[in-house]
């Protein structure tokens, strides 16, 4: 599969437009800052094993693939296996078009038309665009990243954006990060109960992963996020839309996620049972919405 190289004097980043737009791979003088991208996962198009990408029009799951809005009930495609939720959206599932390339920046388009089995993935067309920007920042690398929905169609309908990076998990891995509550989760990992964060799963100050196995979305997210290692510093900066956080660290596995989204997890259907504070937002036909993520990442000395 086909990538897009993006290149400073110190970083490269590879794109796969065809693979949802995902990032492929993102190192600073040959460091890997995000979970490098397996070959075989590349030529599959896997894109569960890239190293980032984009969340719209929702981030994590949507009860029993089942959406309420507007007193309607949509079913909705059943996208992620087994399972009986839906998730992420369609964006990360879908062939992104370019629309402009150069050495430092990428732009990438996805329409949704909604027509057909499109329905089901989701109810309402909208257009979305993906723009990626990597620079040098005197001892640090700076990509961003800018994703952006439009309603294309003549009906509001809810939504919500986000991205899902991955990063290497290591012995010497650290994570910080400032928010109010977390939720619990079933088995299902949707939630149930907004608590205090327990200790084991506190990140203020930073601290080290450990044998934290996590799969949650944390409230209150202050937008900055640190995962350090021995040899790569790295900063995650969320605008102030991307109020949540959800941290991924499965069990014995060599990798994390720390993912800013703008909602919670199932935050429409919770929106429609009269819940607040959700993050749900409602888009009007015309109208767009973006929000951006910087990643700083810096090489520290062997």
């Amino acid at each position: 599969m086909s990538t897009i190289e993006l290149a400073t004097k110190t970083a490269r980043i590879a794109i796969a437009p065809a693979i949802g737009g995902a990032i492929a791979s993102f190192a600073v003088h040959g460091r890997a800052v995000l979970r490098p991208t397996p070959g075989d996962a590349l030529a599959e198009g896997d894109v569960r094993r890239m190293a980032c990408f984009p969340l719209v029009p929702y981030s994590n799951r949507i009860r029993h693939a089942r959406l309420h809005f507007d007193g309607h009930e949509f079913a909705l495609a059943r996208n992620f296996g087994a399972s009986l939720e839906s998730i992420h959206g369609v964006g990360w599932q879908r062939a992104w078009r370019v629309a402009d390339a150069g050495g430092q920046h990428a732009l990438l388009g996805l329409v949704h038309d909604a027509r057909g089995d499109d329905a089901h993935a989701w109810p309402w067309p909208f257009a979305a665009s993906l723009a990626y920007r990597l620079v040098d920042v005197e001892d640090a690398t700076l990509l961003g990243v800018t994703l952006c929905i439009r309603n294309v169609g003549d009906a509001p309908f809810p939504f919500g954006l986000g991205f899902h990076p991955y990063f290497p998990k290591q012995p010497s891995t650290r994570v910080g990060f400032r928010a109010d509550a977390v939720w619990q989760s079933d088995a299902a990992v949707m939630p149930i109960a907004k608590t205090a964060i327990p200790g084991p799963w506190h990140f203020d100050p930073p601290r080290d992963v450990g044998e934290a196995v996590l799969d949650n979305v944390f409230t209150g997210f202050q937008g900055t996020a640190l995962v350090d290692d021995a040899l790569t510093a790295r900063r995650i900066d969320a605008d102030t839309a991307l109020a949540f956080a959800v941290v991924y660290a499965p069990e014995d596995r060599d990798f994390l996620a720390v993912e800013p989204v703008s909602h919670e997890t199932d935050a429409f259907n919770r929106a429609a049972q009269g819940a607040n504070d959700t993050g749900t937002r409602v888009l009007r036909p015309g109208d767009a919405f973006s929000c951006t993520m910087r990643i700083t990442a810096r090489a520290l000395a062997p």
